[in-house]
Parts: structure tokens; C-alpha cells; sequence
């Protein structure tokens, strides 16, 4: 079983996706930009 969790690793969640997206923002400018990405939906199709 182990094996098989190591091939096929869980995909993060969207939630996860965009809190990591916003923690790599460079400034506040950056943030606030990244913020209006994801309401517009950067990460929908995932």
C-alpha cells in the first residue's frame, strides 16, 4: 500500500494551492494582485 500512495501522491487542495500562491507574494502590491487572481478564478479548474 505504501508503494502505491508513493506513486500516486494526494493532490493538494484548491484551498491549499491558493494559500500557498498568496504566501509567496513579494509585497503588498503582490498580494493584493494575487488576491484579485484568485477571486477571478486562477485556480477554478482545479
Amino acid at each position: 500500500m505504501t508503494l502505491f500512495q508513493n506513486l500516486f501522491p494526494r493532490r493538494q487542495s484548491r484551498r491549499d494551492v491558493e494559500l500557498a500562491y498568496l504566501n509567496a507574494a513579494v509585497s503588498l502590491y503582490d498580494l493584493e494582485r494575487r488576491e484579485r487572481e484568485i477571486t477571478f478564478g486562477k485556480f477554478a479548474g482545479q
